[in-house]
């Protein structure tokens, strides 16, 4: 079976442990590459490594300050860019069929996707929340998200 084409981009994440975590799912999820942007921390830290279990370095990854030439450059290469974040626009991501190759756009844990990196998505998608709360953990939330893609 040809594995389908699933980038990751993560913006801003500001823990570690939600990185590595991400790092994880992405090994998990079988990720094609992970774009690390903004002030997130990258590898070589232990609080990274401590929660990826290794898979720091199994998954392909790659930083880059700015956000917006990574995903202009997906979008060259016939990219569909998603982004996982909650708004008047957002889709029930459970509805939603991916057209391969997609990235998904994970952010920040306090102020979600960045409204440039929304606008530059083809599609907006949430996760319903049945609950008093409107929102997930980052690393949470991406980890259902991304299956749900691939």
């Amino acid at each position: 079976m040809k594995k389908k084409k699933v980038y990751v981009l993560a913006h801003n994440i500001r823990s570690l442990h939600n990185v590595g975590s991400i790092f994880r799912t992405c090994d998990g999820a079988g990720v094609s590459k992970l774009y690390l942007t903004g002030y997130s921390g990258v590898p070589p830290r232990k609080e990274i490594t401590k929660t990826a279990l290794g898979a720091d370095d199994s998954v392909l990854w790659e930083f880059h300050k700015d956000p917006i030439s990574v995903v202009k450059m997906l979008e060259k290469d016939g990219v569909q860019i998603v982004a996982l974040e909650k708004n008047k626009n957002s889709k029930d991501i459970r509805k939603f069929k991916p057209k391969y190759p997609v990235c998904m756009i994970v952010g920040n844990e306090i102020d979600g996707v960045e409204e440039a990196l929304l606008k530059l998505s083809d599609h907006i998608l949430h996760i319903p929340m049945h609950g008093k709360k409107e929102s997930l953990n980052v690393s949470v939330a991406f980890g259902i998200g991304i299956y749900l893609l691939v």
